[in-house]
């Protein structure tokens, strides 16, 4: 077992709210207990074979650039498919030996469907049209719960979540990047 201490970081959180989806991310990285780095953009648009799609990720970010390059292959390979797209990565990530080796999780949209996906083989879509992961993940995910039973927007709902989850979680910050997209 390796004494060096593990990357920590992340909290995102993503929201659907009158026909729009809201990923919002923090910017933190950490060290053990040191912050390499505040302004990391954890969220991303793609646009593989012209369908947008926006895509947040916790974890190690080499990972995660490695799974959103393969989810980018599965939807040029299954274009307007997010659902199928993410299964067959979902899939990949759980039998292949080299996938399975990587620590991120993914929270992909393309308006309509909200997924989770996760190195166990899973794609979880998200009860209540509210999900989270990440270090601060569980904060986000009951702020925005909460959230929900008020008449803010979908943004506005990410955004205080962010900020609850950033008060409470020392691997948060509040240097977001907020992207949406509609169905």
């Amino acid at each position: 077992m390796s004494d060096f201490p593990g990357w920590h970081g992340t909290t995102i959180v993503a929201v659907r709210r009158g026909g729009q989806v809201v990923v919002a991310g923090d910017g933190q990285v950490s060290l053990g207990q040191t912050v390499i780095k505040g302004t990391a953009r954890k969220v991303r648009r793609l646009s593989p074979g012209g369908a947008p799609v926006v895509a947040g990720f916790a974890g190690s970010t080499a990972d995660a650039f490695t799974l959103l390059e393969r989810l980018e292959a599965k939807l040029e390979a299954s274009p307007g498919q997010l659902q199928r797209a993410s299964v067959e990565l979902a899939k990949d990530w759980r039998t292949d030996k080299y996938l399975q080796k990587l620590e991120a999780m993914l929270i992909v949209t393309d308006g309509r469907d909200l997924f989770v996906i996760t190195g166990a083989g899973d794609v979880l879509e998200p009860e209540h049209d509210v999900a989270a992961i990440g270090s601060g993940g569980n904060y986000a995910l009951a702020a925005a719960r909460g959230l929900m039973q008020t008449d803010m927007s979908a943004e506005d709902i990410a955004r205080r979540a962010m900020a609850i989850a950033a008060d409470i979680c020392v691997y948060t910050n509040g240097n977001l990047t907020v992207e949406s997209i509609s169905a």
